[in-house]
């Protein structure tokens, strides 16, 4: 199914697309962390790492529980998005020497995912809403909250913890 395919032919069937969408990305997400997680030097970059993959499990959880009160199978659908900025960081990570440049690298490509999720969480809660599912809300709004906590730890460690000024040095 396209993401834009005469599959879906409702509001119900775009959301449904799109928790497929975000289920498979999280799936994708635990698969990759753990490299990130190996690549990292920087202690507080890793332990980051190691938190939200943790948090990430929980969040297949939810959205476990979500794909139930629809009374839907979870399951995943490709997303080419996710695929694209998993690829990046791979292919980025390979190129770099530095170990205080691959962090700042890390830290880049871990933020350029947590937007993603942001931006598709915020839009399956909309549509959530405007449907009527508010059993389902709470849940994908706890996976939002979390990845915008997720993302200002990012900043934190960049910018505080001193991992772009290693990597300027």
């Amino acid at each position: 199914m396209g993401f834009f395919s005469k599959d879906i032919q409702s509001m119900d069937d775009l959301l449904l697309h799109g928790l497929q969408d975000i289920y498979y990305a999280e799936q994708q997400i635990t698969k990759a962390l753990p490299t990130m997680i190996e690549q990292a030097t920087n202690r507080d970059l890793a332990q980051g790492l190691k938190a939200h993959l943790e948090e990430t499990h929980k969040q297949i959880e939810r959205l476990d529980q979500v794909f139930k009160k629809l009374g839907k199978t979870p399951s995943g659908t490709d997303c080419p998005a996710i695929d694209g900025l998993i690829k990046e960081s791979n292919e980025t990570a390979g190129e770099i020497a530095d170990k205080s440049v691959l962090d700042a690298a890390i830290v880049a490509n871990a933020q350029a995912v947590e937007h993603y999720e942001i931006a598709r969480y915020g839009t399956l809660i909309a549509w959530a809403e405007e449907l009527g599912h508010d059993d389902i809300v709470r849940f994908l709004t706890t996976n939002l909250n979390e990845e915008k906590a997720a993302n200002t730890k990012l900043n934190t460690v960049a910018l505080r913890k001193g991992v772009n000024r290693k990597a300027a040095s």
